[in-house]
C-alpha cells in the first residue's frame, strides 16, 4: 500500500485522479487496471487537532469590552 496525494481535476462532465508516474510504477500499475481508493480529504489541520472553541458571548460583545477597556488607559 502506497499513500499518494493527488489533484482532482474536472475531466469532461467527471472528475478524475491523475497518479503520479513514480507511484504507478512502485505499485506496478498499468492501463486498464483496477485500483482501490481510500479517500480523505485535506482539512485545516489545526481544527481537526484542536476542534472549535465556543465562546459564552458573542464574539462582537467581547471585542466591544476590550476596546472599552482599551480606552481607560
Amino acid at each position: 500500500m502506497l499513500e499518494v496525494k493527488a489533484k482532482v481535476r474536472e475531466w469532461g462532465r467527471s472528475l478524475g485522479i491523475v497518479l503520479p508516474k513514480d507511484a504507478a510504477m512502485t505499485e506496478s500499475i498499468r492501463k486498464n487496471d483496477t485500483v482501490n481508493l481510500l479517500i480523505s480529504k485535506n482539512g485545516n489541520a489545526l481544527k481537526e487537532t484542536f476542534g472549535t472553541f465556543k465562546f459564552k458571548r458573542p464574539t462582537d460583545e467581547i471585542l466591544k469590552e476590550s476596546d472599552e477597556e482599551a480606552w481607560d488607559e
